[in-house]
């Protein structure tokens, strides 16, 4: 995956040493400006021009209009490693910040990045993400620096806490931040940001600074993003222009959010007025630039970025959100979640359908975002392509737009995209990787309309290891061709193992202390749901119409008696059905019972008794997840000579990246 130049410096002037050219100010002057406009969590669905019917988004339209849109652009299913690939070209297996972790401390420079033990319940051990940008990498805003842009960065950084690895290290002259960025200080002025000190959660420090009380920090940045661009009309200019919206926590105009709590979807997917407000204040902040960049006269010749970070965030706030269970008055957050419940009540975020999943996740939910690139002049307006791109793209087509070569001694994995801008080409690329070795860990591969996920490990809510998917027919990623197409899947598998190699990723080491046994999930395999470890309990979540439990190790003799603690807010019926060996399938007719799980929200233990003869093959438990989640604590089978098999949650600690 070599980097391809196609430049636009007149034949005459290709032999002309690079400092001669960079002296040219009449060929410096006709470099084209760049700006990059990058959304945080926004979802492939969350605009005008790819779907959404609810969210207002008259200037992403206007700007789709202008433009080349991709149906197929990628991102990694969390910020960090996006951000990092857009200024690196690299791969994330390559530059190593693998994760969403730029807001947390650096790892000493001598450490391993696998740590030195893992609970004896983990099968692999797994590589920490860096925490930082490297210094050793060159990046884009250096090179365009070196070549006489002026260099920008405003918003969202999450690439580095200390102040050595902030932007003003990679590049920009100019840098409108604060640290630690996960999401802004704060959405309304006073932000509270430091000018110095150690950067912490409590303490803020960077260089954004307060404005009028009650300023939204969307215009701030708009503000900041102008008044660069009115400075720099006269050279040639690099706006990294790196919006905090979409992201939590959330904060919003309320004079937006009401009129939104009004309007129905007509496709009756999104409707959280919340997201919708934010989508508008960020809308508008891309008509102001544009707006300005048309009065200026710089339109013409800037070439216009408008991308997201990764997927829409599809499980954040939600009535069964673990995370929120435990959060009291008195805690930061509190008053956001009740201003949340006040207006979405238990809505994520957004909706991605019709892809899977989102942000965190390597479906197609997580991974493909909106992507529009406009340059008057160069880019048919109107145009729509389905070339498969991803941020490793953006820094070598950059240097392609504005004449640069890449620099010797960095590697760049991404491809031009001039020629599918332009419409006189291809990208010379075989396949499209994503690394995401944290939350379910996993790869996946892109090649033409074919999709492999590769995991590293079965997981109780995703135990099939390998899921091929034709996302021409299937979009929504339901029907998994693996094990039709054995040989497909070990065509792709190939390729990634090749691209493992040539990124250095690195791969999950066996944990020499792993027992099976501390698994508390071992032989539980999950169907039409997912399995959130809780403080002491499991959660059962519904992600289809018969979630359930299955089982191979109820080894006893009937009659069987199940003891089930659980609770659930909503109860209702359950359903246990077995099948032995010599069965064909199940029968709910004769080998099933029904059981009645009360509404609760304290523990409570019901007795299921299962009338089986002989020993069962499978077992499976059906719970009453489908409205809301079942959390249970514990299982018991138990048969009348007094053997037993058990599920023990009360040792299990929270889900964790």
């Amino acid at each position: 995956m070599k980097y391809h130049a196609f430049g636009f410096i007149l034949v005459g002037l290709l032999c002309l040493p690079f400092s001669c050219l960079m002296a040219d100010e009449s060929i410096a002057s006709a470099r084209p400006n760049i700006v990059l406009f990058l959304v945080d969590d926004m979802g492939w669905m969350d605009s005008s021009p790819y779907g959404s019917q609810y969210y207002d988004t008259p200037n992403m339209q206007r700007l789709a209009m202008q433009s080349m849109r991709f149906t197929d652009a990628y991102a990694v299913p969390l910020c960090s490693p996006t951000r990092a690939s857009i200024l690196s070209g690299q791969y994330s297996s390559r530059h190593g910040v693998t994760s969403a972790s730029g807001h947390q401390p650096a790892a000493p420079p001598e450490s391993s990045p696998y740590p030195a033990i893992a609970p004896p319940s983990k099968r692999f051990i797994y590589a920490a993400s860096k925490n930082y940008l490297d210094l050793d990498l060159v990046t884009l805003p250096e090179v365009l620096h070196d070549a006489g842009y002026r260099t920008a960065h405003i918003g969202k950084w999450h690439l580095g806490l200390s102040q050595e690895h902030w932007p003003e290290r990679h590049g920009f002259d100019v840098a409108f931040h604060a640290q630690p960025s996960p999401g802004p200080p704060s959405y309304f002025s006073p932000y509270g940001v430091h000018a110095n000190g150690k950067a912490s959660g409590r303490h803020h420090v960077g260089t954004i600074t307060d404005g009028p009380q009650g300023e939204y920090i969307t215009d701030r940045l708009t503000d900041e993003a102008i008044k660069f661009v009115e400075a720099n009309r006269n050279e040639p200019f690099f706006l990294n222009f790196w919006h905090y919206g979409v992201h939590g926590p959330w904060g919003h105009k309320e004079e937006y959010t009401r009129r939104f709590a009004e309007k129905d979807d007509p496709r009756d997917e999104q409707r959280n007025p919340i997201m919708a407000s934010m989508l508008k204040s960020v809308d508008e902040s891309l008509g102001r630039l544009l707006d300005r960049l048309d009065e200026l006269g710089l339109a013409k010749n800037t070439l216009f970025i408008f991308y997201s970070d990764n997927g829409g965030n599809v499980h954040s706030r939600t009535y069964d959100d673990a995370k929120i269970d435990k959060v009291k008055p008195g805690h930061p957050q509190y008053e956001s979640i009740q201003d949340w419940r006040k207006w979405a009540g238990g809505e994520p975020p957004t909706n991605n359908s019709p892809l899977r999943e989102g942000k965190g996740r390597i479906y197609e939910g997580g991974q493909r975002v909106p992507l529009m690139v406009r340059w008057p002049g160069r880019i048919e307006p109107g145009t729509i392509s389905d070339a498969i791109v991803g941020p490793i793209d953006l820094y070598p087509t950059i240097l392609d737009a504005t004449g640069l070569n890449a620099p010797a001694a960095h590697i760049i994995d991404g491809e031009s995209l001039l020629p599918v801008l332009e419409q006189t080409g291809r990208i010379n690329r075989e396949a499209y990787f994503t690394w995401f070795p944290h939350l379910i860990p996993a790869v996946s591969v892109r090649q033409g309309d074919w999709k492999l996920i590769r995991r590293f490990e079965p997981h109780p809510s995703y135990p099939d290891v390998r899921e091929l998917y034709n996302l021409k027919a299937d979009i929504g990623e339901t029907k998994n061709l693996a094990r039709q197409m054995p040989e497909r899947v070990q065509a792709l598998d190939r390729l990634i193992d090749q691209f493992v190699v040539e990124t250095g990723a690195l791969s999950p080491q066996p944990n020499p202390a792993y027992r099976k046994a501390l698994d508390p999930t071992a032989g539980l395999v999950p169907r039409d749901c997912d399995v959130v470890n809780l403080d002491g309990a499991i959660r059962i979540v519904s992600t289809g119409r018969q979630p359930f439990l299955g089982t191979s190790q109820v080894k006893l003799s009937g009659p069987v008696k199940l003891l089930i603690t659980a609770r659930t807010p909503a109860g209702g019926e359950g359903r246990v059905m077995w099948k032995r060996k010599d069965d064909d399938n199940f029968s709910e007719a004769e080998r099933s019972t029904t059981f009645n799980l009360p509404a609760n929200s304290i523990w409570s233990t019901i007795q299921v008794d299962l009338p089986i003869k002989g020993q069962p093959q499978i077992v499976r438990l059906y719970l009453p997840a489908q409205q809301t989640p079942v959390d249970v604590q514990s299982l018991q089978f138990q048969d009348t000579e007094g053997g037993s098999k058990n599920w023990d949650f009360s040792n299990v600690t929270p889900s964790s990246n």
